[in-house]
């Protein structure tokens, strides 16, 4: 494993097996501090699968994760989940449906589903202007149950802002967001994703695709296919 003071999270022979089933196979990777990272793949593929690994939600069938220098299994992984606000399904089918948004805001510094400790004034003030922040203000005593998908995801982003983690993960975060939302959210990341590749995309993909890059956005057109031009 690359040294663990250098690496924000270090992977080193990461298998993830249910049942019968292979999930991901001898997966070693390392993130330093400072870099951005895209994970590329399929559907099924086990990109979400290895995220949940990463944050102490998914139990590996072995390998070693360390976060900060910290290994799992050496040190209590609900710590080490505080260090890494997650964005991601994984996280927003386990919500308590009778949950206010604001808790589930504050729930966020914890680490913590389903929220039972006491909110103090300071997390209830941050809490209320990261609201302010994602435009959900008015949501604050909504309960998780009533809220729509793009409110629900919005949430959610809010929730991984709360701890100010030195750690941030995003698993498709702009899943269920209008147009208007997804452009506010993609303005808030402001960072040139400059790994994105027609080659590299092809390769994830396995299939032919030509990326083109105009006024800062993506497009990705899919090749047709020999067979399908015959």
């Amino acid at each position: 494993m690359k040294r663990e003071t250098e690496a924000v999270l270090a992977v080193c022979g990461l298998h993830i097996r249910r049942g019968k089933t292979t999930i991901l196979r001898s997966v070693s990777w390392s993130v330093e501090r400072g870099q951005h990272w895209v994970i590329l793949g399929a559907n099924g593929s086990g990109k979400t699968s290895l995220l949940s690994a990463l944050t102490g939600y998914l139990t590996p069938s072995g390998g070693e994760i360390a976060v900060l220098g910290r290994r799992y299994g050496e040190t209590d992984w609900r710590e080490l989940r505080k260090q890494i606000g997650l964005v991601s399904s994984s996280v927003r089918q386990r919500m308590p449906e009778s949950e206010p948004a604001l808790e589930t805001i504050v729930s966020g510094k914890h680490a913590m589903i389903d929220f039972w400790g006491r909110i103090t004034r300071a997390d209830r003030a941050f809490a209320s202007r990261i609201l302010e922040q994602i435009e959900c203000e008015h949501l604050a005593e909504r309960p998780w149950a009533v809220l729509s998908q793009g409110e629900r995801q919005r949430v959610l982003i809010g929730r991984a802002l709360m701890a100010n983690p030195p750690v941030l993960i995003l698993d498709d975060p702009c899943a269920g967001l209008d147009p208007v939302a997804r452009e506010h959210f993609l303005q808030f990341l402001d960072r040139k994703r400059r790994v994105l590749r027609s080659g590299l995309l092809s390769d994830a993909f396995e299939s032919p695709v030509n990326l083109r890059a105009a006024n800062g956005r993506y497009l990705l057109v899919v090749k047709p296919s020999a067979q399908a031009v015959m």
